[in-house]
């Protein structure tokens, strides 16, 4: 998880935090110094790829007796979803279109295409040559619609051919080594291995390119299960000597996945970010395949949207005995929140989206309505909770003003916990219902700017609610507000942040308290939805209008609340409670907590 994102959650569970402070009248002073672990290991950056000793082509072609028969040329392979070219030199696949997406400027979505991407499959020969794949012509020997086999012959009856199909309606690729009586020519050992070197560049296919460049990460697959990335932010070097099952280059919401079915032995990757141009990302890796002339070495290409439905469906069909979990290509936070978005989010927004007539705009609309509504327990909850707090106020505030100064601290603590637990008040009941609805909120604010269902919908003013809808936008970049804003204002995000801003006062207001309404916590409260606007900016304007709408309930809710909510019976029967004999009333043990912590501390400032 990359620090914007980290630092988005933080600053959530902040606004969260406070908020049910204030509605619980304990609001306090907290600093928290969040130490930041910094990997130390120093990478030696040496020269990426083998160095072993590389001759010509023609030498090459000398030696094994392989002369090119004609020219550079290139072959297709195609379905309704992906058209793939492959170039006969070489016989690797030269470019990838997905034939139903476009990118920000509406142009075809190519994944690359000319010398944007190469791929290179090395061997070493009987006299110890390295023999690369690169240099040598193919030649066409079937080729139709959906499949096609490029040979290099090397001498009668001794050849290899490289095999590429694709199934119609699907984004994956087989590929296939099948060599013949070549056991005179590549090194004789039972076990041969092959080295590949594969490198894309990665286009810029969003509108907004730092947003993209968070979620373009190299990632990879143990054969034990686990999923790592390389980091997103700054160039990356990684070597891995365990088994690997998949290698992803990904950016926002497409990748390129090489998948082999005999694993990668060892692995070098290498994410070099690119800060300008129309590249963001470009991803090399250098592996290691062994192989027996019993087993020619199998592969898949993935070239396909992030689709967490799409990729978890090739464990279930096609690549089911692999178990790959390509689905994990999907950033959708941690565990927690990850099991709540496979489970809960991610099934209701598809149910939603695949009902007739149903737009985007409206299926965020009742996503979030349903949500408020299964989360209305805890929310009315914590608003109780508050409400005794809130009427047992004038005798917190006589409590305080009998016991004035610094030094009756303690005693005024003491005083206002004594005072809840005779009437049966836990303070921090309030908390609790928000933090159970905590994981949804962030769950939530990983779902958006992964959903790929959201690209390049239109809704309301803005045509695509998978990037921010720009307001205001400008094209010079001005000192601290163009590094944290970006050159735009987001209208979305601008009408979330003013009702935020509009609960926030409507929370504020239910406060008796005339000091507490021009304390320090006020202003603070204030500025919150201020740094969530400088923060959320550049977001999707599908997760700022999700919140818009999540904002607006909370404050019908809070109105309706006080409208049906009478305090003043709250009040009766938190005096029946302290009439009540102590014999047949437990203290609430946080409550009793607290007192034996205040105690422990008076003790040690009377010694002082």
């Amino acid at each position: 998880m990359n620090k914007n994102t980290t630092f988005g959650l933080i600053l959530i569970f902040l606004v969260l935090w406070i908020f049910s402070y204030l509605n619980n009248n304990l609001i306090q002073e907290q600093n928290d110094h969040i130490s930041t672990i910094k990997d130390t290991l120093d990478i030696t950056k040496k020269e990426f790829f083998n160095s072993t000793k590389q001759f010509k082509s023609d030498d090459i072609n000398k030696n094994l007796n392989i002369y090119p028969k004609e020219k550079e040329t290139f072959i297709t392979i195609q379905n309704a979803l992906i058209e793939i070219k492959i170039n006969t030199k070489g016989g690797y696949i030269y470019s990838v279109r997905l034939k139903k997406y476009t990118n920000y400027k509406n142009e075809p979505l190519y994944f690359f295409e000319k010398n944007e991407s190469t791929f290179n499959i090395s061997f070493i020969s009987t006299n110890n040559r390295r023999l690369n794949s690169n240099d040598f012509y193919f030649e066409k020997i079937t080729n139709s619609k959906l499949q096609t086999i490029l040979r290099l012959n090397v001498e009668k009856n001794k050849y290899i051919d490289f095999f590429y199909s694709i199934h119609p309606n699907d984004y994956m690729v087989d590929f296939k080594l099948i060599p013949n009586n070549l056991q005179t020519e590549i090194s004789p050992y039972d076990v041969h291995v092959l080295n590949i070197q594969w490198m894309q560049k990665i286009r810029q296919q969003e509108k907004c390119r730092k947003f993209e460049e968070r979620y373009a990460r190299l990632t990879y697959r143990f054969l034990a299960g686990d999923v790592k990335q390389l980091g997103e932010t700054k160039n990356d070097i990684k070597n891995i000597f365990n088994k690997l099952q998949w290698i992803g280059y990904k950016d926002q919401f497409f990748s390129s996945v090489f998948i082999a079915h005999n694993n990668f032995e060892s692995t070098k990757l290498n994410s070099k970010h690119l800060a300008y141009g129309k590249y963001i990302k470009e991803y090399t890796t250098s592996t290691d395949i062994s192989y027996n002339n019993l087993k020619p070495p199998k592969f898949n290409f993935y070239f396909g949207p992030n689709d967490y439905d799409l990729l978890k469906n090739y464990d279930k069909t096609k690549l089911k005995k692999q178990n790959l979990e390509l689905e994990k290509l999907v950033p959708l936070g941690w565990n927690l929140f990850r099991t709540i978005n496979k489970y809960i989010i991610i099934p209701l927004f598809a149910w939603l989206t695949n009902r007739e007539s149903m737009t985007i705009g409206l299926a965020i609309f009742l996503l979030t309505l349903i949500i408020k509504t299964a989360l209305f327990p805890l929310t009315y909850k914590s608003f109780v909770s508050s409400a005794k707090i809130r009427v047992l106020r004038p005798q917190i505030e006589t409590i305080n003003a009998k016991y004035l100064g610094k030094n009756n601290a303690l005693i005024r603590q003491q005083k206002t916990m004594e005072l809840y637990r005779q009437v049966g008040v836990n303070p921090m009941s309030g908390c609790l219902p928000l933090i159970l609805q905590m994981p949804f909120l962030i769950a939530l604010f990983m779902f958006f700017p992964s959903a790929i269902s959201l690209r390049h919908q239109n809704f309301l003013w803005t045509n695509d609610l998978s990037t921010y809808d720009s307001l205001i936008h400008w094209n010079i970049n001005i000192q601290y507000i163009s590094q944290f804003l970006g050159n735009h204002i987001s209208l979305f995000c601008l009408l979330m942040s003013l009702a935020t801003i509009l609960n926030t006062k409507i929370t504020m207001n239910q406060q008796n308290s005339e000091q507490e309404q021009f304390s320090h916590t006020k202003w603070m409260m204030y500025f919150m939805p201020i740094l969530m606007f400088f923060f959320l900016n550049s977001y999707p304007a599908g997760l700022n209008y999700y919140y818009l709408i999540s904002t607006l309930i909370s404050i019908i809710q809070t109105i309706i609340f006080r409208i049906f909510i009478d305090e003043n019976k709250i009040l009766e029967k938190l005096e029946s409670n302290r009439k009540k004999t102590k014999f047949f009333r437990k203290k609430p043990s946080f409550i009793d907590r607290l007192e034996k912590i205040q105690k422990k501390r008076q003790m040690t400032s009377k010694k002082k």
